[in-house]
Parts: C-alpha cells; sequence; structure tokens
C-alpha cells in the first residue's frame, strides 16, 4: 500500500514539473487550469510578434527551457524540431495541423492534438457578412462618399438623385439562391444562416454529403453538379479543404458559366480557385463581383490587385480572427492536455497511433 502512494505522488511530481511552452493566442481561463499542474510559459505570437520560422531558433527556444509540451498557431514544426527535442506531445491551434511534421512526430511517438471547426462559426459569419456587404453595395456606396464624389449640395436636378439612388439599387437575400461548395461545418453553418436567417435557397455540391444529411433537411438544401450550381445561383461560396481534388475545383470554365448578375465568395484556400480566371472575370464584368479573405499572395496588403474593384471586399485572411475564436480553441487543447496528464483519450488527436 505504500510503495503505490509513493507511486501516485511521484506521478504528480512528474506531471507537476511538466513545463508547457505556448505561443498560440490562448485565453486566461485556459492558463489557469494548466498553471494548476505545470509550468507554463506563455508568449502569443499576438504580444510577441515572433513566429518561429527558423528551426534552430526554436529548437534552442524548446530545449533552454525544457519544454514538455508545446502549443503553437504558426510556428512550423518540422522534422528536425521533432528529432532535435524532448517534446511529449504537441498541440496546434489550427483546424489541420499543417504546421507539424505529422510524420515525424509518428515516428517518435508524440501525440499531435488540434482543435477542428474551432473557426466555423467566424468563418460562417463573415460569409454572411460579405453577402449582405455586397448585396447592399456597402463597399462602392462607401468609397464613393469618402471620395467625395457624391455632394447633394452639387445635384442640379431630382433626376440626377434619382440616377444616384437607383445606381446602388440593392437585393435581399430571401430572394436569392445561395450555392455552396463544400458542405462541411463551415458550408453546412452558412447554409443555417442564409436559409433560415433570410429565407434563401440553398444548392450545394460535396460528393461526400448526401441529401439525408440533417443540416441539409433543415435548410431544404438540394445537391447538384458543380456546374448546374455555377449555373442557377446567385451568390457562390466555396468552403473546400486545399487537397489534390480540389486544386482549382472553380477553374476558368466555371467562371464563365455564372450569371452576369452573380457573386463569388472565397474564404477558403486561394488552391481552390483558379484566382487569375476570377479576376478576369470581375475585370470584364462578366460576374456582378466578389468577397475575397484568401489569395495566392499573402499576406494581403494595400498593393492587391483586388482592390482596384468598388465591387469586390477584400479581407486579408481574417476569417478566423475572432476573440471568440481564441477561447474555443483554449478549450479544446486545454481539456486534451489535461486528459493527457491523467492518462485518458485524447478527444481531438490527430495522429491516433502515436
Amino acid at each position: 500500500m505504500k510503495n503505490q502512494e509513493k507511486k501516485i505522488k511521484l506521478i504528480m511530481i512528474e506531471d507537476l514539473a511538466l513545463k508547457i511552452l505556448i505561443t498560440a493566442p490562448f485565453h486566461e481561463s485556459g492558463l489557469k487550469k494548466l498553471r494548476k499542474h505545470c509550468e507554463v510559459i506563455y508568449e502569443s505570437w499576438r504580444d510577441t510578434g515572433k513566429i518561429y520560422f527558423d528551426e534552430d531558433e526554436l529548437i534552442s527556444k524548446l530545449n533552454e527551457n525544457k519544454v514538455d509540451i508545446f502549443i503553437t498557431e504558426a510556428d512550423e514544426v518540422d522534422a528536425w524540431v521533432i528529432d532535435k527535442t524532448n517534446l511529449r506531445l504537441i498541440a496546434s491551434t489550427r483546424g489541420t495541423p499543417v504546421n507539424v511534421d505529422g510524420d515525424a512526430a509518428h515516428e517518435k511517438n508524440i501525440p499531435v492534438i488540434h482543435t477542428p471547426h474551432r473557426n466555423a462559426d467566424a468563418v460562417a459569419d463573415l460569409t454572411v457578412a460579405m453577402m449582405l456587404t455586397q448585396a447592399r453595395k456597402m463597399i462602392e456606396i462607401d468609397r464613393l462618399l469618402k471620395s467625395g464624389g457624391f455632394n447633394t449640395a452639387e445635384l442640379e436636378s431630382e433626376e440626377d438623385f434619382a440616377e444616384f439612388y437607383n445606381r446602388f439599387r440593392g437585393v435581399e437575400l430571401s430572394g436569392l439562391t445561395i450555392g455552396i461548395i463544400g458542405f462541411g461545418a463551415i458550408g453546412s453553418r452558412v447554409a443555417q444562416r442564409v436559409h433560415k436567417g433570410f429565407g434563401s435557397k440553398i444548392l450545394y455540391f460535396d460528393p461526400y454529403v448526401p441529401e439525408d444529411n440533417k443540416i441539409v433537411l433543415d435548410t431544404k438544401g438540394k445537391r447538384v453538379s458543380l456546374e448546374k450550381l455555377m449555373k442557377e445561383s446567385d451568390m457562390i461560396t466555396i468552403h473546400t479543404p486545399p487537397v489534390e481534388e480540389t486544386e482549382e475545383l472553380v477553374n476558368a470554365e466555371m467562371f464563365s458559366l455564372m450569371k452576369s448578375t452573380a457573386y463569388f465568395f472565397n474564404l477558403a484556400r486561394s488552391y481552390c480557385i483558379d484566382e487569375d480566371a476570377l479576376y478576369n472575370a470581375i475585370k470584364e464584368k462578366r460576374i456582378a463581383g466578389a468577397g475575397l479573405d484568401v489569395f495566392d499572395e499573402e499576406p494581403v496588403d494595400s498593393e492587391n490587385r483586388f482592390l482596384e474593384f468598388d465591387n469586390v471586399t477584400v479581407m486579408p485572411h481574417f476569417g478566423g480572427n475572432t476573440v471568440d475564436v481564441v477561447r474555443h480553441q483554449t478549450k479544446m487543447i486545454t481539456q486534451d492536455i489535461l486528459n493527457f496528464l491523467q492518462s485518458k483519450p485524447l478527444k481531438n488527436l490527430w495522429n491516433p497511433h502515436a
């Protein structure tokens, strides 16, 4: 009995000695829980401005602090980093931990946990916001007024005001058909928002989601071919992952099928569309406009070519940039680390064979 008690105490002491380095944004509630069990070094890149792209620099940081658990969002945790450190657990606050070499972690039997769907609501919200922005021509109106290009004191007649008023007449989402490419965590949430909130008709293209899916049924979504979706939708939004089968899924041919009054939205990855083809379609006024949060060249700056258009909403890959996403990812990572300390199954384990 004494030996068993001694063993339990040793395990507790060992757990208390574990060191965690957190460079990802993390909520105070999670930090408080982890500090009860481990020594925590919190250096969020949002506060420090530091992202470890240099592998030797990251190795030094981890080894000098004798880090056991590393929680990261943007740092490059490649095979060299994994091989030259003594990490026991790696956590990536991303839906897919693309910044971590999963094969290398598997070889060293290091569990990698992640945060699937932690930004799904945030991206769905921004998608709908972009739809409303284009439906009501908000970007174009705002730019015109700020430029001084419209002054009521200079109007010569009532006809001039009528021309201005008619120029910016918008549409209501309730009467539109929304085409959703990729009906996963984000696409399905967009469908719920626009159908239940506005009464929009839903078309979707996703070979992996059947028509008897609960959210499909709830939103009265209709599964169609990609070609049919491009032809019949008033607003088209893509939410597919960047995998081989989605590379330039929406290309010049697909854009040519769109209505001249239709809008295109991309809050997934530029990998999934032909960006040049979209640019040309907008420039040649073959479609009504777009809303974009992802681009071939990032980070986005004021030289982005799509900013020349008044009918395009440009965002610098901010889809998941909310305080709520930090809370979501903190909760998921914290719970799995506590599970790890107690030798319980990890809920969001990326490499289940580790």
